[in-house]
């Protein structure tokens, strides 16, 4: 295997942009048996995470998927109405199936693994890379036959750990009015307030002092612009920081 791995990496590395390396990857992984193939790159958004926060992140670079699948009955399900793959990124996993996460034998995932099977997803692995200030950088590779080789797969994660690692150097917009880049703290404590947490509940939730969550949720409002917390949220939401 070996040698399957360094035909992945190599076009990752010689590749011009990042863009193009998650092509490259997708076609060379295609060769491999990869039916379904997906990049993003995104900012994590504020808040707890959830699917539809997940989704709406945006970040996508490159998908290789089965046509009109995305966006149709089976694909709104699993990632609206059933998720599993919430929990390992909330984790901070780099690398996981999605098997771990909803397993095959387990009935109550079976609506979700017939949902998948329209996209030609028996199983599939999950690469992960996580940078500064909430970036995160996302693939998921998908296969028609849920039996994946663990050498094959042991290829696909070092290969697509380096493409993951090339998608975290290209740049991430904040905003397009300019407005100036919150940390991880001001957009998660501003992300509590739009969930109506008080300055008490955020402390306790992110595990600081009540002064320092509101220190954050004040100094993220300077920073958008707002003149309130509710206008905070409204321009949070509007920049999609």
């Amino acid at each position: 295997m070996p040698g399957e791995m360094m035909s992945l990496i190599e076009p990752i590395v010689a590749a011009p942009d990042a863009a193009r390396a998650a092509r490259v990857f997708s076609s060379a992984a295609k060769a491999l048996g990869v039916s379904y193939f997906q990049a993003r790159h995104y900012r994590r958004p504020p808040g707890q995470l959830t699917a539809a926060r997940h989704w709406a992140a945006g970040g996508l670079v490159e998908r290789r998927c089965v046509a009109g699948w995305i966006g149709g009955t089976s694909h709104r399900y699993i990632c609206f109405e059933v998720n599993p793959l919430v929990e390992p990124i909330a984790r901070g996993m780099t690398r996981y199936r999605f098997s771990d996460f909803a397993p095959r034998k387990d009935r109550r995932f079976s609506d979700y693994w017939d949902a998948m099977s329209e996209g030609r997803i028996g199983d599939a692995l999950g690469v992960t890379a996580f940078g500064y200030d909430g970036a995160v950088a996302s693939l998921h590779i998908g296969f028609a036959d849920p039996a994946i080789e663990d050498a094959i797969a042991e290829a696909l994660y070092v290969a697509g750990t380096v493409l993951t690692e090339r998608l975290l150097r290209a740049p991430l917009a904040v905003g397009e009015h300019g407005a100036a880049p919150l940390s991880v703290r001001e957009r998660d404590a501003i992300g509590f307030v739009a969930d109506g947490k008080t300055d008490w509940e955020i402390a306790t939730i992110m595990g600081v002092a009540e002064t320092t969550a509101r220190f954050h949720v004040d100094n993220a409002r300077r920073k958008l612009g707002a003149v309130n917390r509710a206008h905070a949220v409204a321009r949070l939401m509007t920049l999609g920081l």
